[in-house]
């Protein structure tokens, strides 16, 4: 597989068959992750794996959270989303609908209580970053997150990334004894894809270039 095959194949799963994923191929993954670019060679990203009974937990922990605290997906923005971006949103959802539908859930919870338990996936990859970073590092995390998810392609793994989990970091600190200091960024989902649940059938769309591209 060429890297421009990982890039066109690779999609989001939110439908994960049990089966426990060896170490050993996790360690083959982050062995590529980790061969992200960084400012200065910083390497800023630290990250926590959790598997197993440690897993389950963590996402029973996570349920709990939203039930009292009720942070559910959203786009993360500091003043109002302007018409293009909340239409690509919309359509994004609207296209989705339908594969989630046989899984019997309203959307928003199949979505946000999906997010808690890593669309059942064996695994969780949570990606931090020290604080003493400024914002400005969080590109880092970014670039190690896009690895990341084309490493597990290349692997026959399937991954779901999770934004929603950073707005709970404290819980997710708590329950794995991650220092004061980290800040939960991001999560990962993986495994191997449940090709049996519709709802793996599903891709989201991509702009056309001359809506993304501005050529000087």
């Amino acid at each position: 597989m060429d890297i421009a095959q990982a890039i066109r194949e690779r999609k989001s799963i939110r439908a994960f068959k049990p089966e426990p994923v060896p170490r050993g191929i996790i360690e083959q993954v982050l062995k590529l992750a980790v061969c992200a670019p960084s400012a200065i060679n910083l390497q800023p990203c630290e990250f926590v794996v959790v598997a197993g009974e440690e897993k389950e937990r963590l996402s029973r922990t996570l349920l709990k959270a939203y039930k009292e605290k009720q942070i559910s997906c959203k786009p993360a923005t500091v003043k109002p989303l302007p018409e293009v971006y909340r239409q690509r949103g919309i359509a994004n959802n609207k296209a989705m609908e339908p594969y989630v539908a046989p899984t019997g859930l309203p959307f928003k919870q199949f979505t946000n209580e999906g997010s808690f338990s890593f669309y059942g996936a064996p695994v969780a990859i949570l990606l931090c970053i020290d604080d003493c970073f400024s914002r400005a590092h969080l590109v880092d995390i970014g670039i190690s997150l896009g690895y990341l998810l084309l490493s597990a392609h290349y692997h026959g793994l399937s991954t779901c990334p999770i934004g929603l989990i950073a707005a709970y970091q404290d819980e997710i600190k708590e329950a794995l004894n991650i220092p004061e200091n980290k800040r939960v960024v991001n999560g990962v989902a993986l495994g191997y894809a449940d090709r049996d649940n519709p709802v793996t059938g599903f891709k989201s769309a991509r702009e056309d270039l001359d809506k993304l591209v501005r050529w000087v």
